[in-house]
């Protein structure tokens, strides 16, 4: 009987070494896996703070995109007045030189048709004209210039529009 005893107890002390060594083991792999569940709930946790501020980005650069074409449909629409009155002025300017460049020329008949004839002591007054003439030229040469830098203006403002708006389209996707 003690011969059986001692078997019992062997087989015994056997399954509790066992069962203490799957114990054992099993306690490891709740140990990592709850390791790995707080290493992914740290990360959930971060990536939805790094989503958080990139919905604020987004929020900014569309408030900012619709600022930006707020400003640029004023600025068209201000260099379109600008353009009109400038190619108005230029027009004028070279309409008034034609006219002053016709009647110093010496053509009587085909300037000022509507003014009533000189009178027999009249002379026109070529250095006058002459003054004019130039001043009216630097006028619209100095219309001409501005006309051509409120364009290049426009087209560099427009680029510049256009190449912000593309790389907000693509920050947005």
């Amino acid at each position: 009987e003690a011969e059986a005893e001692a078997e019992e107890k062997a087989y015994c002390d056997e399954q509790m070494t066992k069962t203490e060594a799957k114990k054992s083991e099993l306690e490891d792999d709740v140990a990592k896996m709850t390791a790995k569940i707080d290493q992914s709930a740290s990360k959930s946790a971060q990536l939805k703070e790094e989503v958080k501020v990139l919905q604020e980005e987004l929020a900014a650069l569309t408030k900012e995109q619709a600022e930006m074409d707020k400003i640029r449909l004023e600025t068209h629409e201000d260099y379109y007045v600008a353009k009109k009155d400038l190619e108005l002025g230029l027009t004028g300017v070279r309409k008034a030189l034609s006219v002053l460049r016709e009647y110093y020329s010496g053509d009587k008949e085909a300037a000022f048709v509507q003014q009533p004839a000189p009178p027999v002591k009249f002379s026109k007054a070529t250095g006058a004209g002459t003054g004019i003439i130039g001043i009216l030229e630097v006028v619209e040469s100095d219309f001409a210039k501005n006309l051509s830098k409120e364009e290049g203006e426009e087209a560099d403002a427009e680029s510049e529009y256009q190449k912000v708006t593309q790389e907000n389209k693509v920050t947005k996707t």
